[in-house]
């Protein structure tokens, strides 16, 4: 009896090889029938604390086999690197209908007999962009209610297998895992996987996707989601598509579900802004070349004729003012009539998108049951880091257990020094923006050294002017400390918020969002709101000029005014910065998994299995989101704060939009681990941020139609001092100069050397819009 033991113990184990040969891609236990629900892996430490971290493991599995998890654990001799071992849960029925009552999931009771029937007059038009009702709907529409162990003959169970979905067997999971105990150490209890993490007991824990992303499910596997949402929303070649949002919810859960409802319906509305910039764009190329304003700079009879006073002290000549003649007419397409209609129209979108948003919003937790929605529990618990450091505890008035407790006078230092960092790097970039003027300040007389010429100012057209070299290397310096800065910060705000030790992961989230949010606020839009507000604005007049360290001179506006400065720094800022953003997320993660995949494939002999691939895949992380929508929300302040002085910036962002939905998709659904499933019902905090920029933008736009256009001077010469009927702006040109007497310049500000056809005129003129 013992041989023939021997032998069925032999030939069970074979087949049990067998089956793992031919099952590369399962998702299941050994016996291909228990759906495997997580995975957590870890590697032998030889370092001192090797037997303390083994014994955390040992306990800690303990525990989760005593919750009524199943584990089945993979030898580091079968892992494809020789050194990873690998712990496969699986939460058999009893514990899912626990669970699921414990945190209030709801489930189908019975099919819904309302017609899921588009009534809107587009829908044929729309037809293209609509995907098959399979895949945007991919279940039929139930109504539910919360699921209870006890009263299971009133919910449908077809099949205990699927009767959960994926992603709510892995938030079931995680959350066991969150709370499991895995011993005692100091006289306290210690518990949850995120601590475990934390000290390298285990190396990562995560949830498998359902298959490979490029083939369709093959059994005993019955649905691969993960390849239907490759097919039919992460391809590019599906840019114009809508997308399938009720399958993207049922797989990575409604937090992430409702970012990309988000994203989907701001780029929706960026349409509109979109087609409307670009008639007003194509309004102001229609009248450049009537535009009056630069037929009178052009003319050499009259622009030709105005010697105009040094941009700068000794090194800069006197110029003729048709030399800006290009210029001119290039700042008339973003400076005339259609830019205060356009502000005006921005300031009427930003608050319908706000509130269409609202409604969408709303209708979204209707339909994705979380109209009485409570905020997630992993959210709300207490994070390992705090208890880890909380020397003290608390009676919780609620459930009357002693908890960890900081006093304030224990956080305020850290509190002060968070301040004090923000202020110190706010403060940098202030400085930096000072730097780049200052740069700007010093090649401006290098450049007009060598491009103010006799032949040169004679000359009508001139493609390239000192002022226009000088912004355009100005701004892409700038946008180049822009991104130092950033890099730099991004470390040190995450490192600052750990050490203020927040109680719970959404109080930290939201400390992070506050740091990160001023200062990629300040370090995006400082230079923009100096350029339109404050350059040109103090440079004081020909014999007193104002100088800044009372060394360099404050800059001048180019001679078409600040606006096309301003536009040319929203366009080398957002544009580089899009481009920047898209690349980083498509490239970083492919290079990073092409390198732990080969590290990893040492042994091309064993089985690469689905939970090896995903382990090699990048982590998505807890703040994943939290950078997605912080990225977005910046775009939203181009699009609004600045959008008078640069009509294509919401076309710009459309199509960045566009790129950037299928880039997140195809990242998530190829190249990261499959985040844990977490419930959301709004966008959270970033909805004020949107409210705060939206009554921010009206002011701004306001101001620069007030201050950083031409327009408003030049409403004001047609009304109060033109004279001709026919060319009413006939004139204005001379009417916005004032002029200077050339013998009254100091020694010290006079061109060093004069040309001749300088001795033939007395004065100079010099830009002056104060009227």
């Amino acid at each position: 009896s013992l041989r023939s033991a021997e032998t069925c113990f032999l030939i069970d184990e074979e087949r049990m090889f067998q089956k793992r040969a031919q099952s590369k891609d399962s998702i299941f236990f050994r016996d291909g029938v228990r759906q495997i629900d997580f995975v957590l892996s870890y590697v032998d430490d030889i370092k001192k604390d090797a037997e303390l971290k083994a014994e955390r493991r040992k306990e800690f599995e303990q525990n989760l086999r005593k919750t009524g998890l199943e584990l089945e654990i993979e030898d580091k001799r079968d892992s494809e690197d020789g050194r990873t071992y690998f712990v496969k849960i699986h939460a058999p029925w009893e514990v899912l209908v626990t669970y699921a009552e414990v945190l209030g999931i709801k489930m189908p009771v019975k099919e819904s007999d309302i017609p899921r029937t588009e009534n809107s007059p587009l829908r044929y038009m729309l037809g293209p962009v609509r995907l098959p009702q399979e895949v945007k709907f991919p279940r039929p529409e139930y109504f539910t209610a919360q699921f209870s162990r006890h009263r299971q003959e009133l919910f449908l169970i077809e099949d205990e297998a699927t009767f959960f979905p994926s992603s709510s067997r892995n938030r079931i999971v995680y959350y066991i895992l969150s709370r499991c105990p895995f011993g005692v150490e100091d006289g306290k209890k210690r518990f949850g996987i995120d601590r475990l993490l934390t000290s390298n007991t285990y190396s990562s824990a995560y949830p498998l996707h359902d298959g490979q992303y490029w083939k369709p499910a093959e059994p005993p596997s019955t649905v691969n989601e993960r390849y239907t949402l490759y097919q039919n929303w992460a391809r590019f070649s599906y840019f114009y598509k809508e997308q399938p949002l009720d399958l993207i919810k049922d797989y990575f859960g409604e937090k992430i579900g409702i970012y990309f409802v988000f994203l989907g319906f701001y780029t929706e509305m960026l349409l509109i802004a979109a087609v409307v910039g670009l008639a007003c764009l194509i309004y102001g190329i229609l009248l450049m070349d009537s535009n009056q304003t630069s037929i009178d700079i052009c003319d050499p009879e009259i622009g030709g004729q105005l010697i105009m006073c040094p941009l700068c002290d000794q090194v800069c000549d006197y110029w003729r003012l048709n030399s800006t003649c290009l210029i001119s007419k290039l700042s008339h397409l973003f400076d005339n009539e259609s830019t205060v209609f356009f502000a005006i129209f921005m300031g009427i979108w930003v608050t319908l998108f706000l509130e269409f948003w609202k409604q969408r919003q709303a209708r979204l937790e209707y339909e994705w049951d979380l109209v009485d929605f409570e905020e997630e529990q992993q959210q709300l618990q207490l994070r390992p880091e705090f208890e880890a450091m909380c020397k003290h505890r608390k009676m919780n008035p609620v459930t009357k257990e002693l908890e960890p407790y900081m006093p304030l006078w224990n956080r305020i230092p850290w509190y002060f020094l968070s301040g004090a960092t923000v202020t110190f790097w706010m403060a940098l970039v202030v400085s930096s923006m000072v730097a780049v003027i200052v740069y700007r300040l010093s090649v401006f007389a290098t450049f007009a050294s060598f491009m103010e010429s006799e032949a040169t100012l004679q000359h009508v057209k001139v493609y390239f002017t000192p002022q226009l070299a000088t912004s355009l290397s100005g701004s892409c310096l700038n946008f180049i400390v822009i991104l130092i800065l950033n890099f730099f910060y991004e470390k040190i705000s995450a490192w600052i918020t750990k050490m203020e030790i927040p109680r719970t992961y959404q109080e930290y989230e939201s400390s992070l969002t506050l740091k990160m949010f001023l200062f990629q606020f300040v370090n995006y839009y400082s230079s923009c709101f100096y350029v339109a507000f404050f350059k040109g604005k103090f440079v004081g007049y020909p014999g007193k000029y104002t100088y800044l360290f009372n060394v360099w001179r404050s800059e001048e506006c180019d001679p078409g005014g600040c606006l096309i400065e301003l536009t040319t720094q929203m366009t080398i800022v957002m544009t580089g910065k899009q481009i920047f953003g898209n690349i980083k997320e498509a490239i970083y993660p492919l290079v990073f998994n092409w390198w732990r995949r080969r590290k990893a494939r040492t042994n091309s002999e064993k089985l690469y299995s689905r939970w090896e691939q995903d382990h090699d895949l990048e982590t998505f992380g807890q703040l994943g989101l939290f950078y997605e929508y912080l990225e977005t929300v910046i775009q939203f302040g181009f699009v609004t704060l600045f959008v008078a002085s640069f009509p294509l910036a919401p076309l710009l962002a459309l199509l960045n939009n566009i790129i950037e939905i299928r880039v997140d998709a195809w990242k998530l659904t190829t190249q990261y681990r499959r985040p844990v499933a977490a419930k959301a019902h709004s966008i959270g905090v970033w909805q004020d941020i949107l409210y705060g920029m939206a009554v921010v933008s009206v002011a701004t736009n306001a101001f620069i139609v007030a201050f950083t256009s031409d327009i408003i001077p030049r409403l004001v010469y047609y009304y109060a001092y033109s004279t001709n009927i026919t060319h009413p702006l006939k004139g204005y040109v001379n009417n916005s100069l004032s002029v200077f007497l050339i013998a009254d310049f100091p020694n010290h500000t006079a061109p060093s050397e004069k040309r001749e056809f300088t001795t033939c005129s007395t004065l100079c003129s010099w830009l002056n819009f104060c009227w």
